[in-house]
């Protein structure tokens, strides 16, 4: 009591807040486990990335030498295949829509279905702020992996500053903060909502039954939106690891030179680590770079390098390519640590969370869609295991998909279509 008022302070989230072995809340109910994306261009070079030793303890490359730093966070799979069956080889859609959707696609444009991460934020998305947060750190609003059905795609941030101000913005509420004033916004389009859902039911005994399915799909979507505003309507529990950065007021320049969309990656990376460690979502994707990606004193940028560089006589490899695929893994290398920096529970931020990290093609030069590498990183709250390499032997890619699914607690007996339908979690990887 203060002068005769009740005052609450919110707490930060102590270790009696935990069980015996800061595993889980001391009511046992688990630590969010949080599903990523991340996505690099134009592959690798078998030649210089593939480790000759598969399972713990794998070689690195000269390729892969960024990975040194985050091998023991991060796993290796090797050696799929993104089948298209009878549909056309779509040089840089195929590969990664595949991976993503299970499905190929028949043109392009086509979104056959909606991606993992969409399916994963249903399952556990619901009752955060932001059902999924998307970014790309190449600056432009076209470059997303992402998308709800064939033809909404996921609109991606492409400015650290516009990032930073959606999440830690005006809306932005501090779980820690002494005080909790629900937004009056967030009151009235809750309000609002609930008259529209209201509507919805009464419509809903008046139509035909594709109408109703139609109707159905829409109040799924509006039920998600309430849970979320429940969430914005209700204090905050206390997160002592959420720490909202350094207010940005200054915006990268544009453009595609190599260094830029790195400075960009990272601020996006430290605004979205951010975002996770606070509860504001717990499905996120980031796009590192595309093919219009510059290297400095060299004519060609990065996809058309692919294309017309000979190989090195000597090393028998395209040495630009090389230089801006080291460049993608390097900053794979700070967006996998920067989630090993926050501190949560008995372990960190990225043990209680799964990566996926894809591409669109196998060898860039052929724009194959065999051959394809993908990595992971995150122990999924204990779910995983970290530090190998899996050598894929040619099966479908939409292992990956299927086992993300799973590991997310998404009801799934199969997933993908044709030739990459598959039940075959990669359970090499699997505790």
């Amino acid at each position: 009591m203060v002068g005769g008022s009740a005052v609450t302070v919110g707490l930060p989230l102590l270790n009696v807040f935990l069980n015996g072995n800061a595993t889980a809340f001391a009511d046992g109910t688990p630590m969010p486990v949080r599903f990523g994306t991340w996505y690099w261009h134009l592959g690798m070079q078998q030649k210089i990335f593939t480790p000759d030793k598969v399972g713990a303890n794998y070689d690195l490359k000269e390729e892969s030498m960024p990975f040194k730093p985050i091998q023991q966070h991060m796993n290796v799979l090797t050696n799929f295949t993104a089948f298209r069956d009878d549909c056309p080889l779509l040089c840089h859609s195929s590969g990664w829509i595949i991976s993503r959707s299970g499905i190929a696609p028949k043109a392009g444009g086509d979104n056959p279905g909606e991606t993992v991460d969409i399916t994963i934020s249903n399952q556990i998305g619901r009752t955060t702020r932001f059902k999924t947060l998307t970014a790309t750190a190449t600056g432009d609003v076209r470059d997303t992996h992402s998308y709800e059905n064939q033809t909404t795609e996921t609109v991606p941030e492409f400015s650290p500053i516009a990032f930073y101000q959606r999440v830690f913005g005006p809306d932005f509420q501090d779980p820690n903060a002494p005080s909790f004033t629900p937004n009056p916004k967030v009151m009235v389009r809750k309000s609002v909502l609930s008259g529209v859902m209201d509507d919805v039911k009464t419509i809903n005994q008046k139509v035909g039954a594709e109408d109703k399915a139609r109707l159905d799909q829409y109040f799924t979507g509006l039920r998600h939106l309430e849970r979320q505003f429940d969430q914005q309507l209700t204090k905050p529990t206390p997160i002592a690891s959420c720490k909202a950065p350094k207010t940005l007021d200054k915006e990268t320049a544009p453009g595609g030179e190599s260094s830029l969309i790195t400075a960009r990656h990272k601020l996006m990376t430290d605004v979205m680590v951010m975002a996770v460690a606070c509860d504001q979502t717990r499905v996120f994707n980031m796009s590192y770079a595309g093919g219009n990606t510059v290297k400095p004193g060299y004519e060609k940028p990065h996809h058309t390098c692919t294309h017309e560089e000979r190989l090195d006589p000597e090393l028998n490899y395209q040495v630009n390519h090389s230089w801006f695929t080291r460049r993608s893994f390097e900053a794979w290398a700070y967006y996998v640590e920067a989630f090993t920096k926050v501190k949560e529970g008995d372990g960190t931020l990225l043990d209680n969370m799964f990566i996926m990290a894809d591409t669109d093609v196998g060898y860039a030069r052929v724009h194959s869609l065999d051959g394809f590498t993908v990595m992971t990183a995150g122990r999924a709250g204990g779910k995983v295991k970290t530090g190998l390499h899996v050598a894929g032997n040619g099966t479908s890619v939409c292992r990956l998909g299927y086992t993300s699914l799973k590991l997310m607690g998404c009801d799934v007996n199969t997933w993908g279509t044709k030739s990459n339908a598959n039940s075959n979690p990669i359970g090499e990887i699997l505790a």
